[in-house]
């Protein structure tokens, strides 16, 4: 049984980097040179890996996904897949990768115990994929991806980060595979992860809305549809007549953290409770000090029970009177000019006895009911 975080959400996932090193440098993730990778004792080993899988599984986290920088990079991957599908608990073992080397480690990858795998391609176009990528062969990834389906490693989802001025004109050819070529096909925001977003991302952004309009334009109505596995933070939709399955993975636009059921572990051995936070929990230096499953789990159980509500990553949107836990908070009015307004404003909540009865007694879960709804009559009242 997976253990609730504060906001009572299952957390039953681990993505874990196992290297900060890749063989492309996608103009989305990374610079094209001069980049500090981590020394390599500061590397997790896979050893230390295993014991954190194993500290997951006995707290139920049953679904683990291999990532990096390139996890196919790394030496000696296949028998980290291997050590990690045996440990009791693991029900769900998979791998992103760009795709470059999968075509020579697919068979090898499956008969270890890999279940499925996501490979990221943003264009179908080759000279726009070396453009994107810097360093990268559209034809390798392709390869990669019949070895995954020849190898079983299904249902084989493809990412697409949909960039303005770079590839968002490609959105239709893509979707299109869907139903030519039978892909399972995720478009992805762009969003401030990594090194590689030159200036403002969101000059970048476009939003899964704008995405389906063009796709529905052209193709035809989405209908709703479900994945077999791993449905992740997608929703999914098919095309009319369509084999493939057509999904968007939206942080930004309309984000999936209340539905947040997973951690994330760098490739140092920082446990970060939010992908998209820095805030950060270290669990190398207690390995190396000799820890083991037991206080690996008591990490964890820190981790779990620190999980924000949400990410901020626009803190435009964000009340400068809540912390990223939602807790109401002091904040800073020294230097502001002298101002005087008057607002009033009027609601009627209808709520039942029960919820009434926990409110006032400060036992929501969930946090401090009445000190968010003071806090959001203030900022409405602000706003008049």
């Amino acid at each position: 049984m997976a253990h609730l975080d504060a906001y009572n959400r299952p957390i039953s996932y681990l993505r874990i980097s196992i290297t900060d090193r890749c063989n492309l440098r996608c103009v989305y993730c990374m610079p094209p040179q001069g980049i500090a990778w981590r020394p390599h004792e500061e590397i997790l080993r896979y050893e230390e890996i295993e014991t954190i899988v194993r500290a997951g599984a006995e707290l139920g986290i049953s679904k683990i996904r291999l990532t990096g920088g390139e996890p196919l990079a790394r030496a000696g991957v296949v028998d980290l897949v291997r050590a990690l599908a045996r440990i009791p608990g693991v029900d769900d073992l998979t791998m992103t990768t760009n795709g470059i080397l999968l075509a020579r480690y697919a068979d090898e990858l499956a008969a270890a115990g890999l279940h499925r795998v996501n490979v990221s391609l943003d264009t179908l176009d080759p000279e726009r994929f070396h453009a994107i990528t810097r360093l990268g062969r559209l034809e390798d990834v392709l390869a990669g991806l019949e070895a995954a389906h020849a190898a079983g490693l299904e249902p084989v989802k493809i990412n697409t980060v949909v960039m303005r001025g770079m590839n968002d004109d490609e959105v239709v050819d893509l979707a299109r595979q869907t139903m030519e070529a039978g892909w399972n096909l995720r478009f992805i925001e762009v969003m401030p992860v990594g090194n590689g977003v030159s200036g403002d991302w969101r000059e970048r952004l476009v939003t899964a809305r704008e995405i389906r309009e063009k796709i529905e334009g052209a193709l035809g109505e989405l209908e709703a549809a479900k994945m077999s596995a791993g449905n992740g933070p997608a929703r999914y939709y098919r095309l009319p007549g369509a084999k493939g399955t057509l999904g968007f993975i939206t942080p930004i636009s309309e984000h999936f953290c209340y539905h947040c059921n997973r951690l994330r572990l760098t490739a140092d051995g920082q446990l970060r409770p939010c992908l998209l936070s820095d805030k950060e929990i270290d669990l190398r230096t207690p390995l190396r000090q000799g820890a083991g499953v037991a206080e690996i789990k008591e990490l964890l159980l820190h981790g779990i029970a620190v999980k924000p509500m949400e990410h901020h990553l626009d803190l435009r949107e964000r009340p400068t009177h809540l912390d990223e836990q939602g807790r109401a908070r002091m904040v800073d009015v020294g230097g502001k000019a002298d101002t005087e307004r008057v607002a009033v404003a009027r609601g009627e909540v209808v709520m039942r006895p029960e919820t009434l009865r926990l409110i006032a007694a400060g036992g929501v879960p969930k946090g401090d009911v009445l000190a968010v709804a003071q806090v959001a009559g203030i900022m409405a009242a602000k706003r008049v």
